[in-house]
């Protein structure tokens, strides 16, 4: 452990906490926009292995909300991009990126997560994740964004499939919403990464509303079946 590198965090919580996020493995799912922001805002914590699945190429009208690519990395994997950044930010960090489906990546891993991460952006693949984060003891933070809202989850006990798992067109969307509901995202995951408190089974629905104010609604979910 670099001392140097992570001493504005050990003075945070302390040494052994700060080691101890070195034995964490954590699953990012899809590197488009939030999965770049959450893998940029984790890189750099200590977290020992960082796994990115995302079978995408960058395309240009990713670019301006999907913070880790730039114009020269048109055609190139996502995954495999964003693992090279964020590497180059912190040496200590292990990353691995894989250029399939999650639902292909599951099929042939037996990799043990400590956490999953949720930065896709269809209901189905979220569903995917909830199926194999809960019969394998996993908790996992969903994340959605579309125009000025998101919504966040660290789903533990509940259940994915209270939702209305359909296609959706997709919507205008804003760069700034999307690092705001990432860094959410990597807040939960990092605090429950450390073994600091956090709640579980709420899902936060951020937004601006007419008169542009910034609110957040939050809904306590039943256990799943």
């Amino acid at each position: 452990m670099d001392k140097n590198y992570f001493s504005r965090q050990i003075i945070l919580w302390g040494e052994d906490t700060q080691a101890d996020l070195a034995n964490k493995r954590v699953l990012i799912v899809g590197s488009g926009g939030l999965g770049c922001s959450v893998a940029l805002a984790l890189s750099g914590t200590g977290i020992g292995v960082i796994d990115i699945v995302d079978f995408d190429k960058v395309e240009l009208h990713n670019i301006h909300r999907q913070v880790l690519f730039t114009i020269e990395d048109c055609n190139e994997f996502k995954c495999e991009v964003a693992a090279k950044k964020i590497k180059s930010r912190n040496p200590n960090i292990e990353v691995n990126a894989f250029t399939t489906s999650f639902e292909e990546y599951i099929k042939d891993s037996s990799i043990k997560y400590d956490l999953i991460i949720d930065a896709t952006d269809n209901l189905f693949a979220r569903e995917q994740i909830d199926n194999f984060a809960k019969s394998n003891g996993i908790a996992w933070i969903y994340g959605s964004v579309e125009e000025f809202n998101g919504q966040v989850c660290l789903f533990d006990k509940a259940s994915f499939n209270m939702f209305a798992t359909k296609k959706v067109e997709p919507k205008g969307i804003a760069a700034p919403m999307v690092m705001q509901i990432a860094s959410f995202e990597a807040n939960l995951a990092l605090r429950y990464l450390a073994n600091l408190k956090v709640a579980s089974d709420i899902f936060y629905y951020l937004y601006y509303n007419s008169d542009g104010e910034f609110e957040i609604k939050k809904f306590k979910l039943p256990k799943g079946n």
